[in-house]
């Protein structure tokens, strides 16, 4: 047996967790199902319930078994992927699906697509059986985003019943819910109240397309500032994210480009596989990209952008906000932000798909406020659009 980490044969085997995650492994390619599942019971963590070919067998499947995480392919006979997601979350509303997608121009948009309608996550898949059999970090992305999202299900399914259902297995920290005190907002600095932002910063990763598309249908009119998102995600998905943002939110969207200058009603994503930075150059802010190593596991990473930004803007110009994602990205560069004189928000716990990011700042008690995704978009607008 591997370690959830793909690092070869462990020499005291972990027993087997008595609450695994339940998976489900859809795809039409017996084969790509058969990898799958290895990869994924390689963890003592996750239990692999069953594997169909295509989304109508998901669904009857998902009828007669209890599932935590769905992994689903996109292009499948009979019923596809993108069909497939309403009608498992009428099914099991809790569940938690990653589509299993290729690093193709079409395999990105379509992607984009399913998480617009509820999917949770995506991951890009090795396009061979022999890149899947061998791919280490395909194998550890997926059980992490498999573990992550097992407790967010958990958690969502708890509280739709008004229970508690623990998630026991060890996981990195910020994939597992947290034990942690009672969280703390920080009063917005004086200054920063009166201060009208040049800036508006974004970070997000897990469920972050959603929320990202929630958020800025709000800031269409009454804000000018331009707006920096870093998203974890790859190349190619990027340049899809910002058409997608430009089509359903009315805002002028595009992927960044090193050295072109920030101006205002624009909205710059971070490239896939770069970091994006902002400095000073003949009196203007430009963007620049970076492909410095990762940060947090992660290039683009949302710390050095903000970093970087409150180099060039200073902190009371600025106005963070760190919305749903696995892990800490952001809390460093969070720190500085507001240590700076920015203000910062957080999505809550309870709208989030997983609450690590936001988590992390949020328990760091350098909020100033904790939102519902759906209040996060008004707040920012109010913000924004103040008097200076």
């Amino acid at each position: 047996m591997s370690d959830s980490f793909g690092r070869g044969p462990l020499t005291t085997a972990r027993p087997a967790n008595p609450d695994p995650v339940r998976v489900m492994v859809v795809d039409d390619s017996a084969v790509i199902r058969g990898l799958l599942t290895r990869a994924l019971e390689g963890d003592a963590d996750i239990r692999v319930v069953t594997s169909v070919g295509d989304g109508q067998m998901a669904v009857n499947s998902l009828q007669r078994n209890s599932i935590d995480v769905i992994v689903l392919d996109i292009e499948m006979p009979v019923m596809d992927g993108l069909t497939a997601i309403p009608k498992l979350l009428a099914v099991a509303p809790q569940v938690k699906i990653i589509m299993a997608s290729t690093l193709t121009l079409r395999g990105a948009d379509v992607s984009i697509r399913c998480l617009s309608a509820g999917a949770a996550d995506y991951i890009p898949k090795p396009t061979s059986t022999r890149e899947i059999g061998g791919a280490e970090d395909f194998k550890r992305e997926l059980v992490a985003k498999v573990k992550a999202l097992g407790a967010a299900a958990r958690r969502a399914g708890s509280r739709s019943r008004g229970e508690i259902r623990p998630l026991t297995p060890a996981a990195p920290l910020g994939l597992m819910k947290r034990e942690v005190g009672p969280i703390v907002t920080r009063p917005t600095p004086a200054g920063a109240i009166a201060t009208k932002p040049d800036v508006i910063a974004i970070g997000s990763s897990t469920g972050g397309p959603q929320a990202l598309f929630e958020v800025l249908s709000h800031l269409k009119a009454g804000v000018s500032q331009p707006i920096l998102i870093t998203q974890h995600m790859p190349a190619t998905f990027t340049t899809i994210l910002a058409e997608h943002i430009t089509r359903q939110c009315g805002i002028d969207a595009r992927e960044a480009k090193d050295g072109e200058p920030i101006v205002q009603n624009r909205c710059y994503i971070a490239p896939g596989d770069f970091h994006m930075l902002v400095a000073q150059r003949g009196g203007a802010n430009v963007i620049t990209l970076s492909k410095d190593p990762p940060e947090n596991f992660c290039r683009p990473a949302v710390d050095p952008m903000m970093r970087s930004i409150l180099k060039a803007y200073g902190g009371r110009k600025i106005l963070a906000c760190i919305l749903t994602g696995m892990g800490q990205d952001g809390l460093k560069g969070c720190t500085d932000v507001v240590n700076g004189g920015g203000t910062l928000i957080a999505q809550d716990e309870a709208s989030s798909v997983v609450w690590g990011m936001p988590g992390a700042v949020a328990q760091a008690g350098i909020c100033n406020a904790i939102l519902p995704l759906k209040e996060i978009g008004p707040h920012i607008r109010k913000l924004a659009s103040r008097a200076a």
